[in-house]
């Protein structure tokens, strides 16, 4: 991005983050096998907070938690790539 390009918009960067965590976490999970998934992302002042909830399935070897994680990571990332920080 060039110096003078704008900043993305607010929208822009919320969407952004949002996909980048869905993403991440039914890369993990299979949809139709998760008991539910949250990703909740705002952006004001500009100040990111991303917040994802995942509720696998009872079988799953997977730690719910470690992929939430990642998940916020990956939408924080996405957010950097957003505004060129990467």
């Amino acid at each position: 991005m060039s110096d003078d390009a704008p900043d993305p918009s607010d929208e822009e960067v919320v969407r952004a983050a949002s996909e980048a965590a869905e993403g991440l976490v039914l890369d993990r999970y299979r949809q139709s096998e998760l008991r539910d998934v949250d990703v909740t992302v705002t952006f004001e002042d500009g100040v990111l907070d991303v917040d994802v909830y995942v509720n696998p399935p009872a079988d799953s070897d997977l730690d719910a938690e470690a992929v939430a994680d990642e998940a916020a990571r990956a939408a924080r990332d996405a957010v950097d790539e957003l505004f060129g920080e990467r």
